[in-house]
């Protein structure tokens, strides 16, 4: 698997059992990268059955992928922190961090929404980035460039409600929000190693996440008049944008949030 775009490249893909993760997981390893698997659970969580029965794992295997799979919890320091040292420790250093694990609880308009999903999205959304971000620009640090110059690329999954809001929705928006902003604050302070961080910012997309929303016909038609591209995204779209910034053909890109939803943020 050493030909693409990513060739010989480390990358960490969190909550890669599934959705995002697992497609971003499949491009990187077809565009030659070595792949650090991480969930909680190696097996799909989401109610949407996936495009195979097989587990991301058995997946890469059967591309004969050079890969790993580390359990982790983004919200534990010790755990994020032990996922970056068995990448070093597997590969030898780490090149590419995808910081994808995220959970949603909608439709609770602010007055009613429970404190705890309050915490937990932006435990797992925000500071699960954060963490993924401290942890693998402190290595990309001590690590020797490649020659173009850049020591690493760290890509952060933000949302199109990371640049927006919608109702019922204030947690998740919150916790995107944030992302948006540690994304633009790591990028000033890892530009001067050449690290670039930057965040995708997805649509609707066709996951375990919209897939109650999706299958409402009344919210359907309503999503389906914001987005220019109607219906839904698919998680190859993401997975390739996450491909892009991961590549040279981003070298000159840091600090930004890609909007990859079928035009909705344009609205």
């Amino acid at each position: 698997m050493a030909a693409g775009r990513l060739a010989n490249k480390v990358a960490i893909i969190t909550g890669s059992a599934s959705g995002i993760g697992r497609a971003t997981a499949l491009a990187y390893a077809r565009e030659g990268a070595r792949i650090v698997c991480s969930d909680i659970r190696e097996e799909p969580r989401e109610l949407r059955k996936e495009s195979s029965d097989l587990t991301t794992m058995q997946e890469l295997e059967s591309i004969k992928a050079d890969f790993i799979f580390q359990k982790a919890d983004t919200t534990k320091s010790e755990d994020v922190e032990a996922l970056v040292k068995k990448a070093v420790e597997k590969y030898g250093r780490l090149d590419i961090m995808v910081n994808n694990a995220g959970v949603a609880f909608d439709d609770y308009p602010v007055w009613d929404f429970p404190e705890e999903f309050y915490d937990t999205t932006l435990a797992v959304n925000t500071k699960g980035v954060f963490l993924g971000t401290k942890y693998a620009s402190k290595q990309m640090i001590s690590q020797d460039p490649h020659p173009s110059g850049d020591r690493g690329w760290i890509i952060n999954l933000s949302s199109v409600l990371g640049l927006n809001g919608t109702p019922g929705t204030v947690a998740y928006s919150a916790s995107k929000h944030g992302v948006m902003g540690l994304t633009k604050a790591a990028a000033w302070d890892c530009a001067k190693f050449r690290i670039h961080v930057n965040a995708i910012c997805p649509g609707y997309t066709a996951t375990s996440m919209t897939s109650g929303i999706w299958d409402r016909e009344e919210r359907r038609a309503q999503l389906e008049k914001m987005h220019p591209f109607r219906g839904l995204g698919e998680a190859e779209d993401l997975a390739r944008a996450a491909v892009f910034l991961a590549s040279e053909d981003a070298r000159w890109v840091t600090g930004v949030g890609l909007p990859v939803d079928g035009g909705y943020s344009c609205m």
